[in-house]
């Protein structure tokens, strides 16, 4: 009886003790995630600056001036849309890495102003998150690094399968297509675009 009465009033102590470390536990397994945090926005916000530093390289006459010294893309051009107050540096689609970045015009269409329909792709809970709240007739503008300024107007919307995207880019007049993936908010990937019609409207004085 004596033993068991011992081995009983062990047990709440051995319980009083753990809490203190399970709540250290707990403390220090926050710490990292919220430090981990951290270090994702930190590190988007040291790229976008880099970036833009890459941007200027590419303005003054540099040809694909990398970012950093491991980018497998470079800046190309800069999107802007004046109504929404948004504006991103479109980069090539030279790899894998671009996606993560910025906008990304694929290489198999035309550059932006050009004869055809010029083809830019970014995330949609990141860079192109805001393509939920365009409207026909908002103004895109696309610099390019040469300093020519082109002006698309947006015509319509659509939301097209990835394997049936009806994009041509050769032939036809100058046009943009914006696409990301599609619904806005889904966590899980899936087939669906949506896609940003915008036919080109003039060219602007730099």
């Amino acid at each position: 009886m004596v033993t068991r009465s011992k081995q009983n009033g062990a047990r709440p102590g051995l319980r009083r003790a753990l809490v203190p470390l399970a709540a250290i536990a707990l403390v220090l397994s926050g710490a990292t995630l919220v430090g981990q945090g951290v270090w994702i926005s930190a590190k988007a916000e040291i790229a976008q600056v880099l970036l833009a530093r890459a941007w200027t390289r590419a303005q003054e006459g540099e040809t694909a001036p990398t970012p950093w010294p491991w980018a497998d893309t470079w800046p190309v051009a800069r999107l802007s849309v004046p109504s929404l107050g948004q504006h991103a540096i479109v980069l090539a689609e030279a790899g894998g890495e671009a996606l993560a970045f910025g906008p990304s015009h694929l290489a198999a269409t035309p550059p932006p102003g050009a004869a055809g329909t010029s083809v830019i792709a970014a995330h949609r809970d990141t860079h192109f998150a805001f393509l939920r709240d365009v409207e026909i007739g908002d103004e895109v503008v696309l610099e390019r690094v040469d300093g020519e300024r082109v002006l698309f107007r947006i015509t319509h919307t659509e939301v097209v399968h990835a394997d049936r995207s009806g994009i041509q880019p050769e032939g036809g007049p100058a046009r943009l297509a914006l696409v990301t993936c599609w619904p806005f908010g889904a966590v899980t990937p899936g087939p669906e675009r949506y896609v940003v019609w915008a036919k080109m409207v003039e060219t602007l004085e730099v």
